[in-house]
């Protein structure tokens, strides 16, 4: 549990210090709006473009990898369809629940991996975000136009979003590279390693900017039923199929991670955009992320131990 923690306690630490410049709006509201911006459209694809491009990606069995992740988001997805009567939300709500349950924090995967095995585990987990990026857009998106609530916004914009997100782009530029052969030459790969080395630390400071305390103050059924999900039911069965594929342990405690993972806080900025329930999604973007800080090291403790 000590090594763990180790690993984890300074990235939980820095989603801290960004709860208190958060709060105290230090040094502004805008600063950190333009600076999400920088890590999510350079930094984090630079990150993402600089480990996949020179990855010996043969370390990562992929086939496995994908029927892991990809299988339990989708068996969750499709079960919170089936079961939308039962928790009797509106529209709104249930696409927040839905984004809340299948949504996970990139910075924090990326980060945790790379904290507990290295250069093998930041591989893993960009390949990770190769395959799972994509797949969890397409399902959140769709999740909005099933509901019927996007209003003024059009499938054709949302599909274009899609097109033009920076973490895809920057895993297919990276996967590209790698396949192609070409790699990063001469003074590139320095300079994507100094860009991408920025990504992580920042990252995970805006991810304690953009949590909200005060919506903890709401708690229903939806918090509970997207919390329990996200939080016990995707460890439970991505711990399964690991088991049931063989994965190793390196790939196993990556799944694990990232099944275990908070959600996005870009579900926030999506959930606006498209006619979700903004502060329900606030309110489980700030739970989530501050339960997690308890039961990631629990779960990796126990499959570890």
């Amino acid at each position: 549990m000590e090594s763990i923690t180790g690993a984890l306690g300074p990235l939980f630490l820095l989603i801290l210090l960004g709860v208190l410049l958060g709060n105290r709006r230090w040094p502004s509201s805008e600063f950190w709006v333009q600076m999400e911006r920088l890590i999510y459209f350079v930094l984090f694809p630079a990150m993402l473009v600089g480990t996949l491009a020179t990855a010996d990606v043969s370390q990562v069995p992929v086939g496995r990898l994908a029927l892991v992740l990809l299988g339990a988001m989708a068996l969750f997805g499709m079960a919170l369809w089936h079961f939308r009567g039962w928790l009797a939300l509106e529209p709104a709500a249930f696409t927040s629940v839905f984004q809340g349950a299948v949504r996970f924090n990139t910075y924090v995967g990326v980060a945790g991996a790379a904290a507990l095995h290295g250069s093998l585990g930041a591989t893993t987990a960009a390949v990770a975000v190769a395959l799972m990026v994509p797949i969890v857009n397409v399902m959140c998106v769709a999740s909005f136009v099933a509901a019927g609530t996007l209003g003024s916004a059009s499938v054709g914009k949302s599909a274009l979003a899609l097109i033009k997100n920076p973490l895809i782009l920057g895993c297919l530029v990276g996967i590209a590279l790698n396949v192609s052969g070409i790699g990063l030459p001469g003074w590139s790969e320095d300079t994507v390693s100094l860009l991408g080395g920025a990504a992580l630390p920042l990252g995970l400071v805006a991810v304690g900017v953009a949590l909200r305390p005060r919506a903890l103050l709401r708690f229903d059924r939806g918090v509970l039923a997207t919390n329990t999900i996200k939080l016990v039911l995707m460890p439970v069965l991505v711990l399964v199929l690991a088991w049931a594929l063989r994965l190793d342990p390196v790939s196993r405690d990556v799944a694990l991670l990232f099944a275990a993972l908070p959600t996005a806080t870009s579900a926030y900025i999506l959930a606006r955009q498209l006619g979700g329930d903004a502060e329900l999604m606030a309110a489980i973007i700030t739970g989530q992320t501050l339960l997690a800080m308890l039961t990631l090291p629990i779960w990796l403790q126990w499959v570890g131990g």
